[in-house]
């Protein structure tokens, strides 16, 4: 093992794509507000100096041979994860909007409760940029999806600002994970199958990249992959997927 990039129980995964013009700051604040937690970038084949400027800052990359997209970006972080034995794991987008100062709240939720999934949401902090209209009205109707099959309130589903442990990670490395964007329906998966999941405030900006892994989704091609995906897992029988003990 390469005690270099494993000298903790913490590992920031940072999924990115094409984000030459923020990874720095971003990884700047991770190591600023967790110094002790190691970081894993997943370049999803960038045509830009992302991987070159994250391993300047000192930080693992593993790069993807072809863009595979989010879900399978923040995939290999969680099989890299598993494979070196993290306890505790933050996953936070590459692009500016999710504030590093807010990883100390997920993760002390994480270790004094009995959450296995934190989710920071942006709409219980009165400071996160909130998006417009057409963009919440979308966010709500997924929040309301996954509030009704999980059996309680969760105010942002489509929030990639989490933290999870050890044993829902490796739960996630299965087949399981979308390949698009896990939100709604990795949420209603991950409870139906007895893990817990908490939320917390988190302050969220407005990305600071057009093209981010996130903005060149189509909303319309979103919201009909999501509900396929939400269907899907509801169909699936729980028994088909073993839970860590």
């Amino acid at each position: 093992m390469n005690k270099k990039f494993k000298n903790t129980d913490t590992l920031v995964i940072v999924p990115a794509f094409n984000e030459e013009g923020n990874i720095k700051a971003v990884l700047n604040g991770v190591k600023k507000e967790v110094p002790h937690a190691d970081i894993l970038v997943v370049d999803d084949c960038s045509r830009d100096g992302t991987r070159n400027m994250a391993r300047a800052l000192g930080v693992r990359v593993i790069t993807h041979p072809f863009h595979l997209g989010y879900g399978v970006s923040l995939q290999t972080g969680f099989k890299y994860a598993t494979k070196k034995n993290y306890d505790f794991i933050i996953q936070m987008d590459g692009d500016m909007q999710h504030e590093p100062k807010c990883i100390g709240t997920l993760l002390d939720k994480l270790k004094e409760s009995d959450a296995d999934v934190v989710i920071g949401s942006r709409f219980l902090n009165k400071k996160s940029y909130k998006p417009g209209p057409v963009r919440r009205l979308g966010m709500a109707l997924f929040a309301s999806i996954a509030s009704l099959f999980i059996g309680q309130k969760i105010t942002d589903a489509t929030s990639g600002f989490r933290a999870l442990n050890k044993k829902v990670v490796k739960f996630y490395t299965s087949e399981i994970y979308p390949s698009d964007f896990p939100d709604a329906d990795v949420i209603i998966v991950t409870s139906r199958m007895g893990y817990r999941i908490k939320e917390v405030p988190a302050i969220m900006h407005k990305s600071m990249n057009k093209k981010s892994m996130h903005n060149s989704l189509k909303p319309c091609y979103y919201v009909f992959k999501m509900l396929l995906s939400i269907s899907a897992g509801l169909f699936k029988k729980r028994q088909n997927f073993k839970k860590e003990a």
